[in-house]
């Protein structure tokens, strides 16, 4: 199950290159319901996730580099691709900022998930955090990637 929120970014936090990073290329075989392939650093995964907005169902299995490059020519609209930063909040929380490169740049918005729906409900986000939009599926990745418009 994955609990999360998602935002828009008022700025970027100090010292961005001090934090972790991993460069992300996604593509969708299908959004109804979500089928997703990605590569994450030199690591393939096939993703399925339900309907829904602040909690949804997830599975993610392994993919081998010949696998994913098999299906590649198979994604329906947009290749993603995006530079995903790990900034610690609490113990717990952690920031995902996704700094989005090709066709949905300049876009950018963070991500965190939790461990309980009122954990999720009850969040403070911090000040550099923008629009919440965890409960618009425009900001959904594989609604993102059958758009080909820019985002400024």
């Amino acid at each position: 199950m994955e609990i999360e929120r998602k935002f828009l970014i008022k700025s970027l936090p100090d010292n961005l290159d001090s934090y972790p990073f991993h460069q992300i290329e996604q593509g969708y075989l299908c959004t109804d319901p979500v089928v997703r392939i990605r590569r994450q650093d030199e690591d393939y995964y096939l993703t399925y996730k339900s309907r829904g907005l602040l909690v949804r169902e997830e599975y993610n299995l392994p993919l081998t580099k010949e696998a994913y490059t098999h299906l590649l020519p198979k994604v329906d609209g947009i290749l993603i691709s995006k530079k995903r930063y790990l900034i610690p909040l609490t113990s717990r929380l952690t920031v995902e900022l996704d700094i989005f490169g090709g066709e949905l740049s300049p876009l950018i918005f963070a991500e965190v998930e939790f461990a309980t729906e009122d954990e999720a409900k009850t969040f403070t986000p911090p000040d550099w955090f923008g629009k919440d939009v965890t409960y618009s599926p425009d900001y959904h990745n594989s609604v993102l990637s059958q758009k080909i418009r820019k985002y400024k």
